[in-house]
């Protein structure tokens, strides 16, 4: 017998010792729950019976039963008789009644074995099956690695193909060995991954390069403004210093984003967990954003329910609906409003901005999320691409999502769901 059939034997009697198990146990129920029906139903009949008979039912009514057989020694009559403390007795005959409840009971109690296994033990073997099926195809698997002679030489086949892979950005690992398909796939998965890692990692340094040279450069020019006419014309100097500061300021703010991000990806920032009420949190937002922000109009949307607090970092989190804000209003025409809100979708809470500005194309939102992306529509205006890229890190550290409805020309409303 082949080991395939020897590891598909094993598992088709785990199969059936599961529903032998499964059986045992409906069988079990089905028989426990018809007694106790058969017996329920008696009883209430007997009840019944009794009230009909004395016209009342009464604890301390005594009650007895004479069972009469015929010839034959079956049982002919079984008489119920009833005697009150008042002195009032009945007897009646309920062999009849008895006999159907009984008969009943046993008809459903059949019908519920033939249900069993005509129905439920055919649909348990098969979702058995179905459970199992995935382990069935490991055990094979296994099976099919360990027929393999992975010998000195497999190894030495291996390290040569590596050795000779050359740095071309689509060269694969081929080994040429049937028996060696499943390593040769799993190291040229490999490679297509950190290829990918580090073609991501080669373009956010030079993004990052391209972004800080200009205000360097900026700085260095007016320096050289400084040193040639800075000290003789007030009017260079002023405009000198108030460049350089400018330029200086979007500096320290860029490579502040940057760290925020190296650390994230190195795992060196932590969430600082803590009880949080997010229509607390977004109506500071709001009150801050009309204190600092004269030039457009600010609605704040809180629901009428109470807000369920979640586990979360304020801080952060309040960090991510700021530069959600900042987007708004960065993108809005002055004047116009910029709606922020709270409440719960599908359950889950969530905040929400929602502006009137320029909106985007389908195309771009789903890149809005990717370091130093910038849309065409975008380019004009002040911003490094940073800010939606830190909003998301730490809306996934939170387990969240966003759900994004934007227009180009009417606006863009981002919902994080938490």
């Amino acid at each position: 017998m082949s080991s395939n059939r020897i590891t598909s034997s094993r598992m088709n009697s785990i199969t059936r010792r599961l529903v032998a198990s499964y059986t045992t146990r409906e069988i079990w129920g089905i028989v426990v729950s018809s007694l106790l029906i058969c017996v329920l139903a008696i009883v209430i009949f007997m009840i019944a019976t009794e009230h009909s008979a004395l016209g009342f039912f009464s604890i301390s009514t005594q009650r007895s039963f004479d069972i009469n057989k015929n010839s034959s020694g079956k049982i002919a009559e079984i008489i119920y008789k009833l005697s009150t403390e008042s002195g009032l007795s009945e007897e009646v005959e309920v062999s009849r009644p008895l006999k159907i409840i009984i008969g009943i009971c046993s008809g459903v109690f059949v019908l519920r074995l033939l249900l069993l296994f005509a129905i439920g033990i055919p649909l348990q073997n098969r979702k058995i099956k179905k459970m199992l099926s995935p382990l069935n195809e490991l055990a094979l698997r296994a099976d099919e690695l360990s027929r393999i002679e992975f010998g000195e030489d497999k190894y030495q086949l291996i390290e040569d193909a590596i050795s000779h892979l050359d740095g071309d950005e689509n060269s694969s690992l081929s080994l040429g060995d049937r028996d060696l398909l499943g390593v040769e796939a799993a190291i040229n998965n490999l490679l297509v991954r950190v290829r990918e890692s580090n073609m991501q990692q080669a373009r956010f340094v030079n993004d990052a390069s391209h972004e800080l040279r200009t205000p360097i450069a900026v700085i260095s020019g007016y320096a050289d403004m400084l040193s040639r006419w800075g000290k003789d014309d007030e009017k260079v100097l002023e405009e000198s210093i108030d460049a350089i500061k400018k330029e200086s300021t979007r500096m320290s703010h860029l490579v502040e984003q940057l760290l925020f991000l190296a650390r994230g990806d190195s795992g060196r920032t932590a969430l600082q967990l803590e009880k949080t009420n997010l229509t607390e949190l977004i109506q500071e937002a709001y009150e801050e954003s009309v204190m600092i922000d004269e030039t457009h109009v600010y609605r704040l949307i809180l629901p009428e329910y109470d807000m369920p607090s979640i586990q979360a970092d304020p801080g952060l989190l309040k960090q991510a609906v700021r530069i959600l804000i900042d987007n708004a209003a960065k993108y809005t025409k002055e004047h116009d409003e910029i709606i922020l809100s709270a409440g719960l979708s599908g359950g889950h809470p969530f905040l929400q901005v929602q502006d009137s500005g320029i909106g985007m194309a389908e195309a771009d939102v789903s890149h809005m999320f990717e370091r130093f992306y910038r849309a065409d529509e975008a380019r004009s205006f002040e911003g490094r691409g940073l800010g939606l890229s830190i909003a998301k890190w730490i809306v996934d550290k939170h387990g969240g999502h966003f759900e994004i409805l934007s227009r180009p020309d009417l606006g863009t409303r981002i919902k994080i769901v938490l």
